[in-house]
């Protein structure tokens, strides 16, 4: 039975381990096992220490380590598809993975934890990781830790508050397409894009088009060696896929927005 049995997502920051809660670290240690998504179409669950393979985005695994033994982590293959919709590739991943999960239940595991890069309900994959492993054993209980965003993080490292006073907050990804980040940033608010990858130059080119070039604020490999945080580059645009672009509300003066 499953009854017993608690898969937690948990959200392990942007990548600098020092930012973890305390009750993440917690409850990473106190898990059985330790699951950690990788982006690549095959790689062996058993985590070597010090091992990443080619193509895989250990991220999140490179979080962790300095909180969770080697032996207890397992990898668990994401398929990295940057098209829209459910395709093929994606629902064999969620497959494949909940099995994996669900044969760590088999053999015995009742605590298992699954980390993810920021916080667990914020774009992430986990909770189509946990839908699929409760379609095979719908009794296993499923929580979550929040954890730090990169975008919560780029304000931080770059001195640029999120939002102020009446400021509405908009958080989207650069997949959703190019007419919803034009109408965010032509609001009275801050814009924050996900996602920007392959999108970025589409990106660059409306910010130019509205006069927000100048403001906006990229953070690329937060937490990471060779991590860039600062303003944009207009002749940059060979991004890894987890950067961040924050666009700041236009502020006249102190308080303006109260």
């Amino acid at each position: 039975m499953s009854a017993d049995v608690t898969l937690t997502g948990v959200g392990v920051g942007p990548g600098d381990p020092e930012l973890l809660t305390v009750k993440a670290v917690r409850l990473l240690r106190e898990a059985d096992l330790v699951f950690v998504p990788v982006m690549a179409d095959r790689v062996a669950p058993t985590v070597t220490a010090g091992a990443t393979p080619p193509g895989a985005d250990g991220r999140a695994e490179a979080t962790v380590r300095s909180h969770v033994a080697a032996e207890r982590l397992r990898r668990l293959p994401f398929a990295l598809d940057d098209r829209g919709g459910v395709t093929a590739r994606r629902a064999a991943a969620w497959d494949d993975a909940a099995r994996v999960v669900v044969e760590a239940i088999d053999a015995g595991a009742r605590s298992l934890a699954f980390a993810t890069i920021g916080d667990p309900n914020v774009y992430s994959t986990f909770g189509y990781l946990a839908q699929s492993v409760r379609a095979l054993r719908p009794g296993v209980r499923v929580a979550t830790v929040p954890g730090v965003t990169a975008m919560q993080e780029l304000a931080a490292r770059s001195g640029t508050p999120l939002c102020e006073g009446r400021e509405p907050l908009t958080l989207l990804p650069a997949t959703a397409g190019l007419a919803l980040f034009a109408d965010a940033v032509a609001g009275p608010g801050t814009v924050v894009a996900y996602k920007g990858w392959r999108r970025h130059p589409e990106l660059l080119a409306e910010l130019r088009r509205q006069g927000r070039l100048a403001d906006a604020v990229l953070g690329r490999s937060l937490g990471l060696p060779g991590e860039r945080i600062g303003p944009v580059d207009d002749t940059e645009h060979d991004l890894p896929y987890l950067s961040t672009l924050l666009v700041p509300a236009r502020r006249e003066h102190r308080g303006g927005k109260l």
